[in-house]
């Protein structure tokens, strides 16, 4: 690994780091502030509940949670977060090496004295050092968040812990991808419509194999390999999807150090 490179592309990273977080701070902030209504008029929105359409209730996953309680409510706000953590990492997968190959400075990266394999990892590492400072903010939101509008009531911490760690395999899941994507097309000019791409098409897949009852679908969607209302109801990952989660992750990394070594790198001419 080389550590300059590495600092570089943490710090070019720092401010989108900053804003995410401070997003999603202020996105679990304002929907769990709700929480305090639902829970004391359980009843009323339960009966409101029962007049939306199933198909809108599934799609959601809220046919699968109870809103009253305090995890239920959460699992509910946290395929919000999960949409916006998806992007995120779909973001910096998609522009880990394409970002220098269209700004046509990958050659002189390469021109340094580091092979193509530490270059790579150095990315890497800076990238997941990037998500993980964001998942680390919303870690200690979630539970400050929980303490002022929580009301006292008593949660399962294990399960909690679980949801909160599903987010560092999702963002593996979406940085790997994303980056295996942008080394087999020919040039990414711009992450922004990739990573939206993959992100919210991966969920409208998730809400679909809710809506059809379509099992199938939910082998190529990280969203239900990694569901809250599956982990709040079982207090535990459903190992078979978590699995092929991971082992799409670790193949397409590996497929992208077999990419990135042999990709010929456009230079300045």
């Amino acid at each position: 690994m080389s550590a300059t490179i590495f600092v570089h592309e943490f710090r070019a990273r720092l401010k989108s780091v900053i804003i995410w977080s401070a997003s999603l701070t202020a996105l679990v902030i304002f929907l769990f502030s709700i929480y305090p209504s639902f829970s004391e008029e359980a009843a009323l929105i339960q009966q409101m509940m029962s007049r939306f359409p199933p198909a809108l209730l599934e799609a959601f996953g809220m046919n699968k949670l109870d809103l009253s309680s305090l995890l239920g409510f959460f699992g509910f706000l946290f395929v919000f977060v999960q949409l916006c953590l998806a992007i995120q990492a779909g973001n910096y997968g998609f522009g880990l090496v394409s970002i220098e190959e269209s700004e046509l400075t990958a050659d002189f990266l390469l021109s340094k004295p580091v092979s193509r394999t530490q270059a790579l990892a150095s990315k890497l590492l800076a990238a997941l050092s990037s998500l993980l400072l964001t998942e680390l903010v919303i870690w200690a939101d979630t539970y400050i968040t929980i303490g002022l509008f929580g009301g006292g009531r008593e949660y399962s911490a294990s399960t909690l812990i679980l949801i909160l760690v599903s987010m560092t395999i999702l963002q593996l899941f979406f940085l790997s991808v994303g980056l295996v994507i942008s080394l087999l097309v020919r040039r990414v000019r711009n992450v922004t419509p990739y990573s939206l791409g993959l992100g919210f098409g991966t969920y409208v897949l998730a809400a679909f194999s809710g809506i059809l009852g379509e099992a199938k679908l939910e082998y190529i969607t990280p969203f239900k390999h990694l569901d809250p209302s599956y982990i709040i109801k079982n207090g535990a990952y459903d190992t078979p999807l978590a699995l092929i989660n991971g082992a799409v992750t670790l193949i397409a990394l590996g497929v992208s150090y077999w990419r990135y070594i042999r990709r010929d790198i456009p230079a300045v001419s």
